[in-house]
């Protein structure tokens, strides 16, 4: 066991609440650990200490999410978070807040998928779908439909469904060519 003070000891496993909280998606071990590391809040095995603590005082879990491991935030870490958050430095909180602003920008930078589309005459609507992956137009599709509550189906739909309507649309135009193409 490592020695320290009992205030070190809460803030330090505040701060990995704090994490797990205002992150929008579970975090691995390794996502946890980098931050804690890069920002040398604490050290490698302080982390794996107290993540697991927090797991046997069910304030966590971790748990197997979309193939891999991810730690969740449990009512009881919540209900502590929310009496003790505030002794947590404002400078740590704006460094969490900071990084998670910084992998939404790079995740929209990474790829954007855009359904929009405007009125061109009374009963005339065009529809503009788009995917764009780091600053690059991948496909776009302009089409005309009559009302606008065609469009924003359109819309929606390309947006719910962009990899599945995206893949199947490529395999439908270029497949069946590619391969005559070929022979």
């Amino acid at each position: 066991m490592f020695i320290e003070n009992t205030e070190e000891l809460a803030q330090n496993k505040l701060l990995l609440l704090y994490l797990m909280d205002k992150s929008e998606n579970s975090l691995t071990n390794a996502e946890i650990t980098e931050f804690m590391l890069e920002k040398n809040y604490m050290n490698y095995f302080l982390i794996q200490q107290y993540l697991s603590e927090l797991i046997e005082s069910n304030f966590t879990d971790y748990i197997d999410k979309d193939d891999k491991k991810v730690y969740v935030l449990l009512d009881k870490g919540k209900l502590t978070l929310s009496y003790f958050e505030d002794r947590i430095p404002e400078n740590i909180k704006k460094d969490i807040s900071d990084k998670f602003v910084q992998i939404k920008e790079d995740e929209k930078k990474a790829t954007q998928v855009i359904g929009e589309y405007f009125q061109k005459n009374d009963n005339e609507y065009i529809v503009n779908l788009k995917l764009i992956e780091n600053s690059e137009t991948l496909f776009s599709l302009y089409l005309n439909v009559t009302t606008p509550k065609q469009a924003q189906i359109i819309c929606n739909t390309w947006k719910d469904n962009t990899e599945y309507i995206y893949k199947n649309l490529l395999n439908m135009l270029a497949d069946d060519k590619i391969t005559s193409i070929e022979d």
